[in-house]
């Protein structure tokens, strides 16, 4: 089924994917949240350079490229990114990563969000935005929200979104330059046997 782009609609935001007409917005918030969002920032394990695994992954894509990455990954049903829009105001990015058909339809939820914009219930109806279309226009059984313990207000987004914790992973992800330990939480469609 091709779908992509989409756009789903919440109370008081607006999910669509990036349009290479953002990239202003897009850097401008990037920039003014660079270090209120460092510490929960996934970063690259540094490796040997003579590892067959090296590759130089020092330069991160520029925005153009993001945004091709992201419509490709969607239109092949692997990944599927959205901003985050309040009005005019861009506030964050919402994406469900890692899909996965077959015996276990699944996927996995990452979000951000603007610090101006933060504790107003914004990223809990764009992450129950993004699994009710997971679980309905996907059929996905499982999604699972990975989160450090440190990031008390992201646990409870997953919490509030009805998110359950299965318990803490050990050096899950590596996060602002290190492997680090994450909760992870897990909701199930009841409706796919």
């Amino acid at each position: 089924m091709k779908m992509w782009p989409i756009v789903l609609l919440g109370e008081d935001i607006t999910l669509r994917p990036a349009r290479l007409r953002d990239r202003a917005k897009w850097n401008h918030v990037r920039a003014e949240n660079k270090d209120w969002l460092a510490p929960w920032e996934a970063t690259l394990p540094q490796l040997p350079h003579d590892s067959p695994a090296y590759r130089d992954h020092t330069a991160r894509p520029s925005y153009y490229e993001m945004v091709r990455m992201l419509n490709r990954e969607a239109r092949a049903d692997r990944s599927y990114s959205f901003l985050i829009w309040h009005g005019a105001n861009l506030v964050g990015q919402v994406t469900m990563g890692g899909v996965m058909y077959g015996a276990l339809r699944g996927a996995h939820i990452g979000y951000w969000i603007d610090k101006n914009f933060a504790n107003r219930g914004f990223t809990t109806q764009a992450v129950k935005l993004v699994s009710g279309f997971g679980f309905s226009a996907l059929a996905l059984h499982r999604i699972e929200i990975n989160v450090r313990p440190e990031n008390g207000a992201s646990c409870r987004v997953a919490e509030k979104a009805g998110f359950i914790s299965e318990g803490q992973r050990k050096a899950f992800l590596h996060i602002d330059g290190a492997w680090r330990d994450h909760i992870c939480f897990v909701k199930n469609n009841e409706l796919i046997q």
